[in-house]
């Protein structure tokens, strides 16, 4: 009996002895995940996030600060441009604050390919968000341009025909 306690402990403890080994592999993994590599730290398209968000801010600012000194929107109009504009500056901050997740140590638990993949996508939508806004200010600055020419064209007719509205 005591030969078959002897057996049947020796196999506990080396099961253990196992087990305790096997979660010091998976721990040592987990841990890694945590980590950033150079690879992901120094990935090209984390430059090119951030870039993005500085011609963002920089080409609404302008365009908006445009639309409102130039006289062609009304106050609701100029609210309406600038909900738009915050809204796609609020999602843009939201896209570099998961940046800023992906790629500091101990924040994420990721291998290097799924940081990649996630930084490529948030790089695909901040390009969206630029594309959009070029194409709104693009449109709105058209509008604007418009309403100049009805407004100038009335004045030119009115004044064609002596007429003082």
């Amino acid at each position: 009996m005591k030969k078959g306690y002897q057996i049947l402990e020796g196999g506990y403890n080396t099961i253990k002895d196992i087990s305790e080994g096997n979660f010091s592999l998976h721990k040592a993994f987990l841990d890694g995940l945590m980590e950033v590599s150079p690879t992901v730290r120094n990935y090209k398209r984390v430059g090119d996030i951030v870039n993005y968000q500085v011609i963002l801010v920089r080409e609404y600012r302008n365009a908006y600060d445009r639309f409102q000194s130039d006289g062609n929107f009304n106050p609701q109009e100029l609210a309406y441009l600038g909900r738009v504009y915050d809204n796609l500056f609020d999602e843009s901050l939201r896209n570099l604050d998961e940046l800023l997740v992906i790629i500091t140590a101990g924040k994420a638990r990721m291998s290097d390919d799924e940081r990649l993949q996630a930084i490529d996508r948030i790089y695909a939508e901040m390009q969206d968000k630029l594309m959009f806004l070029r194409y709104f200010n693009n449109n709105t600055t058209i509008l604007a341009v418009q309403r100049a020419k009805e407004r100038n064209d009335a004045r030119t007719i009115r004044n064609t025909y002596g007429i003082n509205n």
